[in-house]
């Protein structure tokens, strides 16, 4: 029986080995994931505060008329 639980151990060990590899490449996916779109957030209230709107131009021309 000893080498039937050593054995067991063996493979638990093995298997958490991977559980544990699969948990640290999936938090880092959420990290790099969440940094893009982070990132692409402040990229587009940087574009839009850069460039203005030209439909609200063209909104108050329309109601002039």
């Amino acid at each position: 029986m000893g080498v039937r639980n050593l054995l067991l151990a063996a493979v638990c060990a093995a298997m958490l080995g991977g559980c544990a590899v699969v948990a640290v490449a999936d938090a880092a996916v959420t990290v790099v994931a969440t940094t893009v779109k982070v990132g692409a957030k402040v990229v587009g209230a940087g574009v839009d505060a850069v460039i203005p709107d030209d439909d609200d131009d063209e909104g108050e021309d329309a109601k002039k008329e």
